[in-house]
């Protein structure tokens, strides 16, 4: 069992390797907005628990117990994530602050039940991956709809970026998971780009925001 505390260094470090690949103790105090002091303290108590490889100046690397602890904490997230917007209502921009404290439950039988009810869900409501219940994650490698080339017929699958006000900005354009888009032209100043789905014949999206979808090809 670790601390809540503990529990966050692990899933940082964890989606750190995954998005960036960069997993120094810079990279990991950014993203959680705590001190370099504070986080080389923790990292070292890490090590000392045989989940963490620390050396000095070097990037961090989880070990293998490490990973596997980490990926069952993002599991725990990714189910509440699912089961708050499937059985209770909420909107996909409203779920990750209460999945930030109902991770750190220590009830495995509670989470299993959460799995049940949902019937098994491989993804979370923002596309990204739900661990199974021996912390293997099956990474699927979706390309950024700022990549893709002019007349591409995409599905919209996955956000690189959780945030509210990202979030309730899709919900204002009617940009959910499984919006096929039809890119009609790119502009070559910003690279902002015209598209096309249902009930909207053209929609200018920011680059920015391009950036921050993730597409399949249909």
């Amino acid at each position: 069992m670790y601390s809540p505390a503990e529990e966050n260094y692990l899933k940082a470090l964890l989606l750190l390797s995954e998005e960036t690949g960069e997993t120094g103790v810079n990279e990991l105090s950014k993203r959680l907005a705590i001190k370099m002091p504070t986080v080389n303290s923790m990292i070292k108590r890490l090590a000392e628990k045989k989940l963490v490889h620390y050396e000095s100046y070097q990037p961090l690397q989880l070990t293998a117990k490490g990973k596997i602890e980490a990926a069952l904490i993002l599991r725990k997230h990714r189910l509440t994530e699912m089961y708050l917007v499937e059985k209770m209502g909420f909107g996909w921009e409203e779920v990750h602050e209460i999945a930030e404290q109902v991770e750190h439950i220590q009830s495995p039988r509670f989470f299993e039940k959460m799995d049940e009810i949902l019937n098994h869900p491989t993804i979370d409501p923002h596309g990204s991956p739900i661990p199974d219940t021996e912390g293997k994650i099956s990474w699927t490698r979706y390309e950024k709809l700022s990549d893709c080339s002019n007349g591409a017929v995409v599905t919209f699958v996955a956000v690189t970026n959780s945030v509210a006000d990202f979030l309730l900005y899709l919900n204002d354009k009617d940009l959910k998971l499984g919006t096929k888009l039809t890119i009609k032209a790119i502009e070559s100043y910003d690279k902002s780009m015209i598209v096309s789905y249902i009930g909207h014949p053209s929609e200018t999206l920011s680059s920015i925001v391009c950036e921050k979808m993730l597409v399949s090809g249909s």
